[in-house]
């Protein structure tokens, strides 16, 4: 029975979810992606909770990109959530790919973060 890429895609974010945990001190970056946005958000899985959330329906990370799903939008909303990250004074995270190869604008995503002062 032929499965589609988004129920291999979940079946290997719910492989990866049993050893990735995020908690107050240190919360896991999830990342989710469709084909026109990308969405980013930090959770307290140990409270069940999201700390914060960037994406690129958002004016400020939308205002100069062509289109929400390339690299360029992936680096806006990796550095917007670590901004915002920072201010809440959260600078430790678990990063949490989604199933998701780490190339592309996962990988573009990551690194902007990386580069704004988070610490994976």
């Amino acid at each position: 029975m032929a499965h589609g890429k988004e129920q291999l895609r979940q079946r290997r974010h719910q492989r990866i979810r049993v050893r990735v945990k995020g908690t107050g001190e240190k919360p896991r970056l999830s990342v989710y992606k469709s084909l026109n946005h990308i969405y980013a958000q930090l959770i307290d899985d140990t409270a069940g909770k999201t700390l914060l959330s960037a994406s690129t329906l958002e004016k400020a990370v939308r205002t100069g990109a062509k289109h929400g799903g390339n690299l360029d939008a992936a680096k806006k909303v990796g550095a917007s959530l670590a901004q915002r990250a920072l201010e809440k004074k959260i600078s430790n995270v678990v990063f949490d790919r989604g199933g998701y190869r780490y190339h592309g604008c996962i990988k573009a995503l990551a690194d902007a973060a990386r580069e704004q002062g988070l610490k994976f």
